[in-house]
Parts: C-alpha cells; structure tokens; sequence
C-alpha cells in the first residue's frame, strides 16, 4: 500500500503503539521522559552524521520511531487523570465518610427510572482542591428539573468508586468509565444540594443553553416528543430522551449510526454547504471563502450538538479533510485522514479505546479505499439503479469495515441492512435539509407550523420505516461469540483480500492464503480452548438463584424459577453464553447439594433447613438469608 510510504503514517502508527503499550503496561512517567530525552540525543545527532553518511538514514529513521513511540505513552500518562496528585481519587477520606464535595455540572446524561443524571467536575472536598470528573445521580421529585449546565453545586455526601462487573463476560461499565477518567459517582436528592449564585459560563454553558433554547422552541410549535427526541438525536445527537422501543427497532435494522451523529451527518452537512457554495467560482479566492464556511458550519454544529466527543471527532476528522480538498491534497485523503486521528489523540488518547472513535475511522477508510473498488464491478446507465448501486457500495464497504468490530463489541449483526440503507437514505437526506433548517431556526425563535410538522411526518415515515424492517426478527443474528483471535485474524483475512483483489499478484495471493489459515487456527484454538475449560458459575441475580457448571461447550443450569426456560435467558447469562462460546444443555432446579471438582457445595435458602453433619467445603447463602 503506497499510503504506507508516508513519513508521518509511519510517524502516527508508532504513536498509537506507544498508547496501547502504556495503556496495558505501567510504565513511570520518569522511564518515558528518560526514554525521550535519550531518543531527542540520538534524533539530533544522527539527523547531522546522515548528511554527510547516507547508511545511517534508517537508524535516523528508527530514532523518530522511538521518540514517536514514547511521546505516544507520555501523552497517555498525561491525560489519565488518576495520576494527578490533586484528582479525588487520592482523597480516600471522602470514598469512607461524608464531605462536603463542590463540583460543576458539565453534561447531561441519559436519565434512568430513579435519577437525573449529569457529568461533573470537581472543585473542592472539604474547602481543599482538587480535580477530576464523577457522574452526579439525583432522585427525581415532583418538582421541575431547574439545574443548568454550569450550575456550581455543593452538597455533604460519600463518593462512591464505580463498581466492576459483578458476572462473567458482562460488559465492563466500571472500566468504560475509567476510559473517561470518571473514577466515581455520588447520589443525592434536591434537598441536598445547595446552589451557588453564580454559574461557571464556559463553552459547555453557552452550547447547553443554545440547545435548550432549541429544545423550548420546538415544544412551543407542538413538535410530536417522540419525533422530537428522534428529531435531536438525527441532527444534534441528543439521544437522552429517545424510547428504547425506538433504539431497539434502529439497532435491529442496522441504522444505529443515524442515531449517533458521525461522520455521516456530519460530511452531509459538508456536502450540503458545498452544495450550496456551489456557485462560487473555484478560484483561491472563491475556494478559501468555500473552506472558511464550511469550517465555520461544522464549528456551529458542533456547539450546537452540544460538544460530545462523538461529535468533535467528526468535526474535526472533516475539517482536515476539507482543508485537504482546499489545499489540491485530495490524491493523500489517507494522510489526511491519519492527520486528523493524530492530532484527536494528541489531546485525547483515551478515545482510541472509544468503540465509536475506531468505528467512525475505520469505516470511513474502508468508504475511500473499497468503494471505488466495489463501484467498478458494475456502472449502471440508469440515474436511479446508478444511485441505488453507489447506496449499495458505500453500505457495503462500511459495514466490511466495520463488521468485525462489530461482531467483537456488540454480538449482533442487523442481515437486511443493506436494505435498510437503500431505503432510508432519501427519506434520510430529506430529514437532515428539514432538520438543519428547523433547529437553525429554533436557535432564534420558534419555527412556523408547516416547518414543524413537515420534519415531523418524515421523521414519523422514517421510523415506520425503520420498524417495519426491524420488524423482520429472522434476519438479525443476536448473541454471536467473537473474540479477539477472531478480531485480529478477521481484519488481517479482510485487508490481503482487498489488497489482492485490487491488483492481483502471487506473493499477495500467498498472502491470502496465509490470513485464511489463520483464521482457521483462530477457530481451532478457541475451540480448544473453550473444550478445556471447566468452571461453576453462581451469578449476581436479583431474586433468583442462578447456578452454571460448565464442561467445555455444554453448561447445566440450576435455578429455584420454576418457569425458567431456555428461551427466557436473562441478559447476564446471554452474556455469558456468548463469551463462552457455551450452550446449555440441561435446566433443573436448585438442589441444596452439589458436587464440583470432588467439592461439596451446600445451599442455604430462606427455609434455613440443613443438616449439620454435612460439613460442606463450600457454603452458599441464598435468598437474603442471614
């Protein structure tokens, strides 16, 4: 691949080997500024000997790796806020008893049956200062929610450490939220909050009020809430209020990402106000005032949406693009590309653990490198089958992209979503045009009737649409096992593929060949793997007794639910299933002995019958039994 003979590809892939390898090994911010001033020593002096020696041209080259590769740690380092002495998590006083804790609301978070939820940022425990970001849960009341983005809060109450996993293979909130340097949560009610009069105004401020603005607006013109909160999510990617009915149906038809604003509202809009620059002439006048509008769109959209980090990455991974296009540099849209990664992950490299920051790059990648390949298979002379086979190729080549991915975070794969794209993207387009108008004009005061309830009925269309495809529960595929061999092998048997297929040549047919084999070997030794395991399970339920023993593949199930059934799984044993490769094989009910590995296991329930001349090795109370 000739997009690997950049300098600073090269330069961006040893900084993103730096930040997995501090991330999973703990390496001192001292050995890596040793490391760098020692890489800096050799950079400059072999920079100097290999003018004069051109053999040491490569070492000058290994020496920029070197120092790519450790300033990739440092900035990892720099930006994990659990190592900054004045971040909360250092203040074990306040995890033990209550404090008096200040902090700033920064965001606000999908709500839940009992609480309002809200990023916050620490400013002082006990009158002493310190820094870092929690989830703040407040107890809903009667009364009207009136805190605001900036509201500066102080309340007396114990930070509570995010608790990890409490059942095998279930997704991994406490470390989800380390990611984002989110350490701890408290929970209070309105009563224990007192307010400060005056309100932090920094961008979040003013992008919060902006969308709240929008958000009264709209309810003032009668907007449909279930359009509505669709509505936002589409063009603002405000997803706290959506119903999960409606979530579900665009998880099950593969629209997901419509939902989520990304790349792809995003270089609609791009496309949308190039659209509309279109008559400006391209001259480098005329170009500059095309760039300098679109930078300042996509800038307005993203204060807008409310600066998610979904969003800003988006935004920017566009913006350098745009600058790309405005410079003649469209042949390197690769290096541009890696550009704009580089320099999100200078200021924020936890996002390359982010599911949807690597879902965004690499389907993206895969639209510019394996559309124009997928395009030449077949051009149609008809406008509309040569609309409906670019839908279909650019479909295609982000979900090749993605799928693996996929497959790995989340276990389901929507089978109709090609269908789903063909179909959705004109009434889609239709949308976004009506929705920018509308919330643009929401921003300012309430839009016309005809306005509302045109964006309206599409977005209503829109879902009937969705649900009606979702509807189809034979086509999606739920809880498939995928691991991280079959990650790595799926990537590498999908690239020399694509790479043969583009110019086809022995050595990259040897390679093929080779990426298929270890596909194979992926399976063989997860099979292997999976066979050899033994383990019992008792699982974290409320009001039920959940017990697995597992041999191998094949797991028998003990329960006190007499209506318990293979159909009716909960979600913690899906999950389970699922990383485990497993299936069950038998369900009876729960004995209160069991036999494990030559151990004796007894199980005390609320009847609290039981023969002490037992002498079990292992002891399970059930039941809230004390």
């Amino acid at each position: 691949m000739k997009v690997l003979d950049f300098p600073l590809i090269k330069i961006t892939v040893w900084f993103l080997a730096g930040i997995l390898f501090f991330y999973h090994i703990q390496i001192s911010a001292l050995v890596a500024i040793t490391a760098i001033i020692f890489g800096t020593t050799a950079f400059l002096i072999l920079y100097f000997l290999s003018k004069q020696h051109k053999t040491l041209i490569p070492f000058f080259g290994l020496s920029t790796y070197f120092i790519a590769f450790f300033f990739g740690g440092i900035t990892l380092l720099v930006h994990t806020d659990s190592l900054q002495k004045s971040n909360y998590i250092h203040c074990q006083k306040a995890f033990e008893i209550p404090s008096q804790i200040t902090f700033t609301l920064h965001e606000k978070l999908k709500s839940n049956s009992y609480s309002d939820r809200y990023t916050a940022l620490v400013k002082q425990i006990d009158d002493k200062v310190y820094s870092g970001k929690i989830i703040v849960n407040i107890a809903k009341d009667s009364t009207n929610n009136s805190l605001i983005i900036g509201n500066i809060i102080r309340t007396k109450t114990t930070l509570q450490a995010n608790k990890s996993n409490k059942n095998p293979s279930q997704f991994d909130y406490a470390k989800y939220l380390s990611d984002r340097q989110i350490y701890a949560q408290i929970y209070i009610s309105r009563p224990q909050i007192q307010f400060n009069k005056t309100i932090q105004k920094d961008i979040w401020y003013y992008s919060d009020g902006l969308h709240q603005r929008i958000i009264h607006n709209l309810e003032n013109s009668h907007f449909n809430a279930d359009e509505m909160n669709v509505a936002l999510a589409l063009i603002l990617g405000q997803q706290q209020e959506i119903s999960p009915d409606i979530i579900q149906d665009y998880q099950y038809s593969g629209a997901t990402h419509i939902l989520s604003v990304s790349g792809l509202h995003v270089g609609f809009i791009m496309l949308l106000i190039n659209f509309l620059l279109k008559p400006i002439p391209n001259t480098r006048k005329g170009s500059f005032i095309k760039l300098i509008s679109v930078l300042t769109a996509l800038g307005f959209f993203a204060i807008i949406s409310g600066l998610s980090p979904s969003v800003l990455r988006s935004v920017v991974m566009f913006s350098f693009l745009t600058i790309g296009n405005h410079l003649r540099r469209t042949g390197n849209i690769y290096h541009t590309l890696l550009v704009s990664m580089l320099l999100i992950l200078l200021f924020e490299p936890y996002f390359l653990f982010d599911a949807g920051f690597q879902l965004s790059y690499i389907a993206l990648f895969f639209i510019l490198w394996l559309q124009p390949l997928l395009k030449k298979i077949w051009v149609p002379k008809n406008k509309i089958a040569a609309y409906i086979w670019d839908a279909l190729t650019v479909s295609f080549a982000a979900q090749i992209g993605a799928f693996p991915l996929c497959l790995y975070y989340f276990h389901q794969f929507p089978g109709l979503f090609f269908i789903t794209n063909i179909v959705i993207i004109p009434v889609l387009a239709f949308v976004m045009i009506a929705g920018i108008i509308v919330m643009v004009y929401a921003a300012f005061d309430s839009p016309p009737l005809f306005l509302t309830k045109i964006l309206e009925k599409s977005i209503y269309i829109l879902n009937e649409i969705i649900h009606a495809i979702a509807s189809v529960k034979s086509f999606v595929i739920l809880d498939i096992s995928f691991n991280f061999y079959f990650l790595l092998t799926f990537y590498l048997l999908i690239f020399t593929a694509i790479i043969w297929l583009k110019k086809p040549a022995f050595n990259k047919l040897i390679a093929l060949l080779l990426a298929i084999i270890m596909v194979q070997i992926s399976f063989i030794y997860t099979k292997k793997e999976t066979q050899t395991q033994q383990e019992l399970t008792i699982y974290n339920l409320k009001k039920k007794t959940v017990i697995t023993i597992r041999n191998g593949k094949n797991i028998a199930l003990y329960t006190n639910d007499k209506h318990f059934s293979i159909d009716s799984k909960t979600k913690v044993l899906n999950s389970y299933l699922t990383g485990t490769f497993g299936k069950i094989k038998s369900i009876s009910q729960t004995k209160n002995l069991l036999f494990y590995n030559g151990k004796k296991i007894f199980i005390i329930d609320s009847s609290a019958i039981y023969d002490q001349k037992i002498q079990p090795d292992i002891l399970i109370l059930v039941q809230s039994q004390k």
